[in-house]
């Protein structure tokens, strides 16, 4: 089997199973007791919470570890809304992007169903959202943005270090021009516009530091960057209101409870650490793999379409539009020749409708579902890309034939 899927999940990195794996038997106790036990798995705990944190230039009482990022994406806007509205804060508008992944858009449709009110941020032809647009939807209602750093589908890179730094001056203006005004004029403190990104699909392409990106919240997850599944981490910076999701066991400082998932931080942080160490090294490997991919398919088949200009986006993602078939049988006819790829976002496999992010690009419906997604890692080979193309071009030229 060849696999060409690592944006929906990647395989676990033998060293971070060798660092789980004392956790599973000989460690195992709950960090939430107070023998000898449970204070050794405590220590794995926040040895793994201060170790992330110095990778993304936070402090540890920052992180708030969950089952994934679907639940830190969850936790963040509902999280940062209620606890803002329990302060008296009625500020009720949110700006995202249109292409955001479904933990974002569902959450979000859920809250404009009690009463908030939401501005998707259109794109353009290679994803990017522009800063002017943004500056342009922020209001004096405006309480939250989340933008995405990496698109899971296409993989465009957003500038999220200028949306934070243009949302960080117009807090700091706003707070100037109030302290300029007389005590009595002054009224109420301006209340910050909080910043969200969900980083899960950034980590492994590009540095997450929060301090540059100048971000209050940010989502990460450990399957996407070679660690397991089932964990993954909020960063709340400093001061960042918070109402927990879940209740019942105090644990994360009360704002996640549940008892702790500890094999999967310490992989989740052992992930991480090799990630950040080998970032460039794996972006060159995987870039020219994904370039050479897309350079011998296209010459094989010209009338095929990439989706993205490569300038924009990550090292991994390939993103082709196939004329005249649907994605979801090429695909199959794929799977039967042994290749994996997506149709899309994993989270949303076999909803057949078409993409999304792709019609927010620009492309009409009965295009935007004939695209597939080809995603690329550590692990994939030279050998497997000229073996996939090959197999790819029968598999296309098989469908067409069928109509």
């Amino acid at each position: 089997m060849i696999y060409l899927d690592y944006s929906a999940t990647t395989p676990l990195d033998p060293k971070v199973l060798k660092a789980m794996a004392p956790f599973f038997s000989v460690a195992f106790a709950n960090p939430a007791s107070i023998h000898s036990l449970g204070q050794t798995a405590l220590k794995a705990v926040e040895d793994a919470r201060y170790e992330i944190a110095d990778l993304i230039g936070a402090k540890g009482s920052e992180i708030v570890f969950t089952s994934g990022a679907t639940e830190a994406n969850n936790l963040a806007l509902r999280g940062t809304l209620e606890a803002l509205a329990l302060k008296g804060d009625k500020r009720k508008h949110i700006i995202t992007t249109a292409i955001e992944h479904s933990s974002i858009l569902e959450p979000l449709h859920d809250l404009k169903l009690k009463g908030y009110k939401i501005d998707y941020l259109g794109v353009d032809k290679n994803g990017l959202v522009s800063l002017s647009n943004l500056s342009k939807t922020i209001t004096e209602e405006t309480v939250l943005i989340s933008i995405g750093y990496v698109n899971s589908e296409v993989g465009t890179i957003q500038p999220v270090d200028r949306f934070g730094r243009l949302i960080k001056k117009l807090n700091a203006r706003r707070y100037s021009t109030w302290l300029k005004l007389s005590p009595r004029k002054r009224g109420d403190k301006p209340r910050p516009i909080y910043f969200h990104t969900d980083a899960t699909q950034a980590f492994n392409v590009v540095p997450c530091k929060i301090n540059k990106l100048h971000v209050d919240l940010m989502s990460l997850s450990g399957h996407k960057v070679y660690g397991p599944k089932g964990i993954g981490l909020l960063f709340v910076r400093r001061n960042t209101p918070l109402k927990p999701q879940q209740l019942g066991g105090h644990q994360e400082r009360n704002l996640r409870s549940g008892t702790l998932n500890v094999p999967g931080i310490v992989g989740l942080a052992k992930a991480l650490s090799l990630a950040d160490n080998k970032r460039d090294f794996f972006n060159a490997k995987i870039s020219h793999l994904r370039d050479d991919f897309i350079k011998k398919l296209l010459k094989l088949e010209p009338s095929l379409i990439t989706t993205v200009n490569r300038q924009f986006i990550s090292p991994m993602h390939a993103n082709i539009i196939f004329p005249q078939v649907q994605g979801d049988a090429l695909l199959s006819a794929l799977d039967e020749k042994g290749i994996s790829v997506s149709t899309g976002s994993a989270c949303a496999s076999g909803d057949i409708t078409s993409s999304h992010v792709l019609k927010a690009l620009g492309y009409e419906s009965a295009i935007a579902s004939s695209a597939l997604r080809f995603t690329f890692g550590r692990l994939t080979t030279n050998q497997e890309v000229s073996r996939s193309v090959k197999l790819i071009k029968d598999a296309y030229r098989l469908c067409l034939s069928r109509g």
